[in-house]
């Protein structure tokens, strides 16, 4: 299994085309536009130079990385020689069981097909597919070429060959792949997310402010990052969407979003991607922030 499709060149995308080119696979990175594939193309340069620049790899690693990827729009071309499709489009029900109709049709009989999804039941969309047996989730954490988990979880009727095969494969990563059953969250989107949705409620409660919650968190249970900063960085909107699917899928009130949360998607504020969310990522404040480091 030595050439893969990825379908998707944004965040957790072209992270996980990175991943994959950088360990010797052949990598065919599949968007919609030409534009979202070079910000794809140019994210995974940057990364790299990174890299480099940490003398984690050599010049030499980055273009062979690099040539290891290739670039298309056309979702038939692209998948017609891929042993296994890894999809990581938006998080949306809807268009990941289109995907994978449009990639049943599209590939090999012997092709296993993959979503990056971190909440939406595997067995719902290998049930649109002809092939359920081969239809699994590889969800990798961002950013990708760092974090080390990858969790894999079987559908209902996701095959024990197919299951072994994608761990081992996960390995070859230098991931550690970690197996989980098809319910809603999986697992660490069913334990990060509830907290994530109890720290907008402290905050909308009035019970603290956003660095005071953030500061509690990060000096009291030694977290890395706050997690409302956090929330920020994962996208509120994808916040939203992990905690609506949980909340129809257990029926449990206590999965249900805060209603801070659900006004701040309407309004666009959905964190880093938007450079507002429950801080200020603009260019004015990161010149502010710079300042004050260099005045002390």
């Amino acid at each position: 299994m030595k050439n893969i499709a990825v379908i998707g060149a944004g965040t957790m995308g072209n992270g996980i085309a990175h991943t994959f080119a950088q360990s010797g696979f052949k990598v065919q990175l599949i968007d919609i536009s030409e534009a979202s594939l070079q910000r794809g193309i140019d994210t995974i340069s940057k990364n790299l130079d990174r890299m480099v620049a940490k003398e984690k790899i050599t010049e030499a690693d980055k273009t062979a990385t690099l040539k290891n990827i290739s670039l298309h729009t056309d979702i038939k071309e692209g998948v017609k020689s891929a042993s296994l499709v890894v999809e990581a489009a938006t998080e949306n029900v809807d268009l990941k069981l289109n995907i994978f109709k449009q990639l049943d049709e599209a590939c090999s009989a012997d092709t296993i097909l993959a979503t990056n999804t971190s909440s939406i039941s595997i067995t719902q969309i290998g049930a649109v597919t002809s092939r359920p047996d081969k239809v699994i989730g590889m969800h990798f954490m961002n950013p990708v070429p760092i974090m080390k988990l990858v969790e894999i979880i079987r559908g209902y009727s996701t095959s024990d060959v197919v299951t072994t095969t994608i761990m081992e494969l996960s390995k070859t990563l230098g991931k550690i792949p970690t197996e989980v059953n098809d319910y809603p969250g999986f697992v660490a989107n069913r334990i990060l997310m509830p907290m994530i949705n109890e720290s907008i409620e402290t905050l909308y409660n009035g019970v603290a402010g956003v660095e005071e919650i953030d500061t509690v968190m990060k000096l009291g249970m030694a977290h890395p990052m706050g997690p409302l900063q956090l929330a920020d960085f994962i996208g509120l909107d994808v916040c939203l969407s992990i905690l609506n699917v949980m909340y129809d899928g257990f029926k449990n009130p206590k999965y249900a979003p805060c209603p801070l949360l659900v006004n701040m998607v309407r309004a666009g504020k959905l964190g880093v991607k938007s450079k507002e969310g429950f801080y200020d990522y603009s260019e004015s404040r990161k010149a502010e922030r710079v300042a004050k480091q260099f005045s002390k």
